[in-house]
């Protein structure tokens, strides 16, 4: 749990893809509304940023910003972190509390994972979305409050409510704006730009007077991975990778930090096995490619590409595209392009 009874820091957001450059107008553009926000993404995409960032761009960004992470908490805590409670009220209030909903009075309450708020708690956050009005627990007295709501979810919230475990009236009240955040998949293009930046930084706390680079073969592996985990495991396997060999170039990638032949009950898990983009064989490959003029280098490099994904997926260009970081329709414009050279593999 963190609160911060004023602005967040500026937050950094890295990137030059097209994917990340339509979500900071969506940002910017939410911002100027006090409405609430959804924020809807996988683990690591980001969501916390995106939000410090709306509270950053709004009106209110030299007010308040709260944040309180719902996952963290048992539920039966979760109405007195919100609200607050009067002395007494229960066992163990030994004093009264403001909840964070009081402290964030003027500016902007972030709530993490708000699928795990249980229903009685929805109830009441629905009246104080609604109205702007609550009671502490323990208290009959009425409370008026200015904030402006962000909540942030992995999980899909319309199946929450189909399943009733999540109000269809606070999703309704919740979902003024919903900014679905890109996977790292689909900003393929921004990956290396982030490697570079999380190298250099982690290469600065350990006191090392040079930048790290990446060698092809480790750029092709960066490249290749698929990051379930995010900008926040790409974070981890670089800042990794400079800590471990204070090398000025990084010429191979481990994904999988387990990944050890020593390791009880078998060999390297599934990440590990992302190791192969920087072997001998893939550097040669590399090393081809750097020997044709551009053109055709990229018609190469685009024909290998197409046929992995293609194979990978099992033919399924939906799958494949997801793959490649490209949406169907550019796909389908690749494929088209190198259709007969496909046909013939």
């Amino acid at each position: 749990m963190v609160v911060s009874g004023t602005s967040p820091d500026p937050p950094q957001a890295l990137g030059e893809s097209e994917a990340f450059l339509a979500l900071q107008e969506r940002i910017s553009q939410a911002a100027r509304t006090d409405r609430p926000v959804i924020l809807i993404g996988e683990r690591g995409t980001g969501k916390e940023l995106a939000a410090a960032r709306l509270h950053l761009l709004s009106a209110r960004w030299g007010q308040p910003y709260v944040t309180l992470n719902c996952a963290s908490l048992a539920p039966t805590l979760i109405e007195s972190e919100l609200f607050g409670h009067e002395a007494g009220a229960f066992t163990g209030a030994v004093r009264l509390r403001k909840g964070r909903f009081e402290i964030a009075d003027g500016g902007s309450l972030f709530l993490d994972e708000v699928a795990n708020i249980p229903p009685t708690v929805q109830e009441k956050l629905l009246r104080t979305v609604e109205y702007g009005q609550m009671e502490r627990v323990g208290s009959s007295e009425t409370r008026r409050v200015d904030v402006r709501l962000i909540a942030a979810t992995n999980v899909d919230l319309r199946a929450e409510a189909e399943a009733g475990r999540f109000r269809r009236d606070l999703l309704d009240r919740l979902a003024f704006e919903v900014i679905v955040l890109p996977p790292l998949r689909r900003r393929r293009e921004d990956i290396v730009l982030l490697a570079r930046h999380f190298a250099r930084r982690m290469a600065g706390q350990l006191g090392l007077e040079f930048q790290p680079e990446f060698s092809p073969a480790a750029r092709q592996a960066l490249l290749a991975h698929p990051w379930p985990g995010n900008v926040r495991e790409l974070r981890n396997v670089v800042e990794r990778m400079v800590y471990r060999t204070r090398a000025r170039l990084i010429e191979e990638i481990v994904f999988d930090p387990f990944d050890s032949p020593d390791m009880p009950g078998g060999g390297p898990g599934p990440a590990g096995n992302a190791r192969a983009a920087s072997s001998p064989e893939a550097a040669a490959g590399l090393a081809e490619l750097d020997a044709l003029p551009l053109p055709a280098a990229v018609r190469a490099l685009e024909l290998r590409r197409l046929r992995a994904a293609l194979a990978a997926t099992q033919h399924h260009q939906r799958r494949a595209a997801e793959r490649l970081g490209l949406t169907y329709h550019q796909f389908r414009g690749l494929y088209r392009k190198h259709q007969r050279d496909l046909a013939g593999s």
